[in-house]
């Protein structure tokens, strides 16, 4: 049986439907658009605007792991204040940030398209720059998605930056402070995990951001995001089946995790690609003081990593009753 949407629907909310889907179609097929758009110039008689376009993006090559391009004009479009306000989204932080200090974020858990990471990190929608001033966001992702022409430009204009080392490095060793690398540690295949009531985190054995942490004398900083894997419904692929198998296999391969999910439509509320109308709430916690180790060791490594399980379970465990977790759940690692 599908249910419609009512006719009646303010116009405001029908905004923030629209906002959703252009969200929505940027990260599931405007790369691919974009691909179509300079491939297809070469065979018109505006072939030189792809050429134009190559000749910088060579020259630009270096952009996306040197900080990126971020727009403040871009960030502040109100588009965005219609897509956090669909869900809606807010940020939420347990202590100052000093603007003097580096930081490493860990974002968890990934959810299926990491919605509260770019609308927190990505744009000013919940007011980022007031929550936290004279912090500037770097949210990492894959570098495959930098290698699209145009589609890595308008990423890199909301604070998007390559998931490379050499990125992290640049932007850390900058004098000054006040950057926030945040990164979203269960990757691409934490979202195969995704779903309403789950609450398991790739974490255990990914150490790299703890390391960089101690490599650059950067504190690290937990943020779970309460309400981000309750967006969509996912179909079922335990460990073993015959889809997660297939999964984990291309997801090795193209470095992308493809979930199979599902949420509502755009005048109906059973099926469709849309993320349901649930609240995201991220919440920043307390940074771990971290001193710098030009040479750490495996221990040292491993004990600092313990330290941040702990943080971001203590993180968990005082804020889920507010937003609506069951007291019997805790976080799972895995």
């Amino acid at each position: 049986m599908i249910s419609f949407a009512p006719l009646s629907v303010p116009l405001k909310r029908r905004l923030q439907t629209l906002a959703a889907l252009q969200w929505v179609f940027s990260f599931l097929g405007l790369g691919i658009v974009c691909v179509v758009i300079f491939i297809g110039l070469f065979f018109t008689r505006f072939w030189f605007l792809s050429m134009l376009y190559s000749a910088w993006w060579y020259l630009d090559r270096d952009t996306p792991r040197k900080g990126g391009r971020q727009i403040q004009t871009i960030k502040r479009w109100c588009v965005w204040k219609y897509l956090a306000d669909y869900f809606p989204v807010s940020l939420i932080k347990t202590v100052d940030l000093d603007p003097t200090q580096n930081y490493i974020a860990g974002f968890h858990p990934h959810g299926v398209l990491a919605t509260g990471a770019f609308t927190n990190f990505c744009t000013e929608a919940t007011g980022f720059s007031s929550v936290f001033p004279g912090i500037r966001p770097h949210l990492m992702m894959l570098t495959l998605w930098f290698r699209i022409p145009f589609f890595r430009d308008y990423i890199m204009s909301g604070g998007l930056v390559t998931s490379e080392k050499e990125c992290v490095s640049y932007l850390l060793s900058k004098k000054g402070g006040g950057n926030l690398m945040v990164i979203i540690v269960g990757g691409a295949q934490e979202a195969l995990d995704a779903r309403p009531g789950s609450y398991t985190l790739l974490l255990r054995n990914r150490k790299g951001f703890v390391k960089l942490a101690l490599l650059h004398g950067a504190s690290l900083l937990p943020i779970f995001s309460f309400g981000e894997n309750e967006l969509f419904d996912q179909m079922d692929n335990p460990s073993g089946s015959w889809l997660r198998w297939i999964q984990e296999k291309l997801q090795k391969v193209m470095g992308i995790s493809l979930p199979v999910f599902h949420g509502r439509g755009i005048f109906q509320y059973s099926f469709g690609l849309l993320p349901y109308r649930r609240q995201i709430t991220t919440v920043v916690g307390k940074p771990i003081k971290v001193k710098q180790n030009i040479n750490p060791s495996s221990d040292e490594v491993d004990r600092l990593h313990q330290q941040y399980m702990t943080e971001l379970c203590n993180l968990f465990e005082t804020h889920k009753i507010k937003y609506n977790v069951p007291p019997e759940q805790h976080l799972e690692f895995r």
